[in-house]
């Protein structure tokens, strides 16, 4: 009788760690958080200066995609830094540039609003949205007298969503709850100022 209660009693717990396996795993993938990565960059010369290209491929998660649908406007923030190396010596700063993008929906016309400064599109669509915030073109961020033909100089670009413009239930929550987080990443590069002739 003792055997047989022994063997029940293992069926069981296999059969809870069985479960508890099955929650962990359902919980997972829940939860999903977001995140910006970041596929490509270039600095191209131009008649003034140089001009950002770079391409992000950007998940906001569920709950982040709920909120925008329920009329919560998102801040993104493209920063990009450029720097020119010194032995013995931290690098030189040559420029910093920002940019920042409001993503929001209005539920009356249905579609999704990009606002840049004074500039705005209109989208029937999320994706299409993400698609315009993760593609950079031609940004003029650096004048081409700050850069010396044949030097080489470190780029470092981002795009990161802004929590601290999330309203403030968010922010709080946020802070622990990992389906409103969006991990971005840096992508950093070497640049050589090209000599022209």
């Amino acid at each position: 009788m003792t055997a047989f209660i022994t063997r029940c009693c293992k069926r069981i717990e296999a059969g809870l760690a069985r479960l508890a396996l099955a929650l962990l795993l359902l919980t997972a993938f829940a939860v999903q958080a977001g995140s910006i990565e970041p596929k490509r960059a270039a600095l191209t010369p131009g008649e003034d200066g140089y001009a950002l290209s770079a391409e992000f491929a950007l998940d906001l998660g569920n709950r982040l995609e709920d909120a925008v649908a329920r009329g919560v406007p998102l801040y993104f923030n493209l920063e990009f830094v450029l720097e020119r190396p010194r032995k013995y010596w931290v690098n030189e700063h040559v420029v910093t540039r920002s940019l920042t993008y409001r993503l929001s929906y209005s539920s009356l016309t249905r579609q999704y609003r990009l606002t840049t400064g004074s500039l705005h599109q209109n989208f029937g669509s999320l994706a299409e949205a993400l698609r315009v915030v993760g593609r950079i073109a031609a940004l003029p961020v650096v004048e081409k007298d700050a850069i010396k033909a044949g030097e080489s100089y470190e780029a470092a670009v981002r795009l990161a969503l802004d929590r601290s413009q999330l309203p403030k239930p968010f922010q709080v929550d946020a802070i622990t709850d990992r389906a409103l987080q969006v991990e971005a990443k840096v992508l950093r590069w070497q640049f050589v100022a090209p000599v022209t002739p």
